[in-house]
């Protein structure tokens, strides 16, 4: 009887016990909620998503967050509460405050999501790392690697791979009547192209004519998986970072292609990595490590190439002389960036004021790319339409455009036309000193490809509809 009273007592202490924590759970919850709903409650936007982050993660998961996101700014104005803690900003001028070399914001818990996971465990990256130390740590040895100056020594291997790219398009599509899909194939090339500069070896995609092994696949669902929890990273605790949860034990195709390579170089002979010299990104990188082991329209063209001013397969120098060939290239990142979330940052403890809104420490705040590319003070009333000529204007209006800009990015400073202001405002790769080391090697690739491409083939297709799917 007495073990019987005891264990029904215990149970009862037990019930009352975890109805308190219940309680104490959802009180901590509520006040903190009532909390960061009213210290910004000043700021405009929709009232649920006030409330909680599943509405924006909502936004995400749907895969048209950027339109949602442009349409909130037309709704309720330049800054927008898009989250209970989380500010949106469309103001090109409020670049330099949010991602200046001078203010610094940190990166928030947002990037904890993006960071590629193996056995469990995080690996830090130059791009998502939160850390600014093992930022600077990473970035300084291989930064100057990136740079255009560098990437010139790498142009012979982008030009090989280019030939072999229009020999297999000359090899598969000399009939007419056979459908080209040619961002498939642009995008194959893309990836050959980083293997050759990278490991000396192409992927083969080139040469299937395909993905290779699910390579390309592989990275576009990581980022429809990982994509919704960058608007709620705790989330990842219940699953990626849970360790109840087994490892995944899927194969990384991209991963295992990089660890084999590196293994090869490895174990090279001295004489024989010798040989390599600098040939490629990877003997760069293991010679860093050994220093620090912590680690147009298309007339243009035409003409161009009548008047002997561009060879046969385009180089970078070459084709820096073609401005309207850099404003079709400028009008085509503007509308279609690579990321077109928010670039979130932390609000450091001085707070911060913007379009006349106070944020305090702590908010999050951002700027997506694909809005803020749409913004009609800075690029006209016609900013949704594709019309490379807008950057063909006037010194006098760029001016005017770029008033009030304190800094120029590390794109700009490599343009050899007069764009460097408004080009501060192109964040599809970021800005500020977490700008992407990889923007000089798209470009690169962008202004060989475009020019030769445009010399060997007669390409004309009426325009057909299309969709963007957000994931990053």
């Amino acid at each position: 009887m007495d073990l019987e009273y005891l264990s029904r007592h215990i149970d009862a202490r037990v019930c009352n016990l975890a109805g308190i924590l219940a309680a104490a759970a959802i009180f901590v919850a509520v006040c903190n909620t009532l909390y960061s709903y009213l210290r910004l409650r000043h700021i405009p936007g929709p009232r649920s998503a006030a409330l909680s982050n599943l509405v924006r993660r909502s936004w995400v998961k749907t895969g048209d967050a950027h339109h949602i996101h442009t349409n909130l700014h037309r709704q309720y104005g330049p800054v927008v509460r898009y989250g209970p803690n989380a500010i949106m900003v469309s103001d090109p001028g409020a670049i330099e405050k949010i991602y200046g070399f001078k203010n610094r914001f940190e990166k928030s818990e947002f990037y904890d999501s993006i960071m590629p996971r193996i056995k469990g465990g995080k690996i830090p990256d130059v791009f998502a790392t939160r850390d600014e130390n093992v930022h600077r740590q990473m970035r300084r040895p291989v930064a100057n690697l990136y740079s255009a100056t560098n990437l010139t020594r790498f142009e012979p291997l982008m030009t090989s791979t280019l030939q072999y790219f229009f020999s297999r398009l000359d090899e598969l599509y000399t009939d007419e009547k056979v459908e080209l899909d040619l961002f498939k194939w642009i995008q194959l090339f893309m990836f050959d192209v980083l293997g050759e500069v990278t490991f000396s070896r192409a992927l083969g995609c080139l040469e299937k004519g395909d993905d290779v092994e699910g390579v390309i696949e592989g990275i576009w669902l990581y980022f429809k998986k990982i994509s919704a929890n960058t608007q709620m990273p705790w989330l990842d605790y219940l699953w990626r970072d849970n360790p109840l949860v087994p490892v995944s034990t899927k194969r990384n195709p991209l991963a295992e292609f990089g660890m084999a390579r590196i293994m090869e170089r490895m174990s090279l002979t001295e004489n024989e990595k010798l040989n390599i010299g600098e040939k490629d990104f990877l003997s760069c990188f293991i010679k860093e490590q050994a220093k620090d082991d912590t680690l147009p329209d298309i007339k243009e063209v035409d003409d161009a190439a009548c008047e002997g001013r561009i060879s046969k397969y385009a180089t970078w120098k070459e084709s820096r002389t073609l401005p309207y060939l850099e404003a079709c290239v400028n009008e085509a990142t503007r509308m279609n960036p690579p990321f077109a979330l928010p670039f979130e940052r932390v609000v450091p403890e001085t707070g911060v004021e913007i379009d006349g809104y106070f944020i305090p420490p702590g908010a999050r705040v951002g700027m997506s790319p694909w809005v803020v590319h749409r913004e009609a003070s800075l690029y006209g009333d016609d900013a949704e339409v594709w019309r490379p000529e807008r950057w063909m204007c006037s010194e006098e209006k760029r001016t005017a455009m770029y008033n009030g800009l304190l800094t120029v990015s590390q794109i700009a400073t490599t343009m050899t036309f007069p764009f460097r202001q408004l080009t501060f405002h192109f964040a599809q790769f970021g800005a500020g000193h977490r700008s992407c080391l990889g923007k000089q090697l798209a470009y690169f690739e962008i202004y060989k490809l475009i020019p030769s491409l445009l010399q060997r083939y007669d390409v004309s297709e009426p325009w057909v509809a299309y969709f963007v799917e957000n994931l990053n």
